[in-house]
């Protein structure tokens, strides 16, 4: 994965998912805190260095907070200093679905999991090698499976 191919996703569509998982935003708000759901279900984010992920650096898998899907590896993940999880890559080329956001005057790549499209965070060109990629992602949105 490269900034071109998140480009074209974006403006192209997203890789097939592996499955799908849709509920009601009654059925999510039954299984998520008000802040998991105002995160994933609303796009919000949490403020920076708050997030129970931000310096955790436990060796596991990082799944997706509503339907459980394995997103990123802790293997990938890094310190940016951005306040937020970052990671270099995902799991699989398929877990993510991005989204062009133009949000707040800016223009950004929105990052989604693919399965149940639960906003994550965003993903921007200025991470380390060998990707070059920083998926800076809300701990409210995943959860580490060890």
């Amino acid at each position: 994965m490269n900034w071109n191919e998140v480009i074209k996703y974006a403006n192209n569509g997203s890789p097939e998912p592996p499955k799908k998982v849709e509920k009601t935003e009654t059925e999510w708000k039954e299984i998520l805190t008000a802040e998991e759901f105002q995160i994933t279900r609303k796009k919000g984010t949490e403020r920076a260095f708050t997030g129970e992920y931000c310096e955790a650096h436990e060796a596991g898998k990082y799944a997706c907070r509503c339907c459980g899907t394995t997103l990123f590896d802790s293997t990938l993940k890094f310190d940016s200093s951005s306040g937020w999880p970052s990671f270099t890559e995902p799991f699989k080329d398929n877990v993510i679905k991005y989204e062009k956001d133009v949000s707040f005057g800016m223009v950004r790549v929105e990052v989604l999991c693919n399965v149940c499209e639960a906003h994550l965070g965003h993903v921007f060109p200025d991470g380390p090698p060998p990707t070059g990629l920083r998926y800076c992602i809300n701990s409210a949105s995943i959860k580490l499976k060890n």
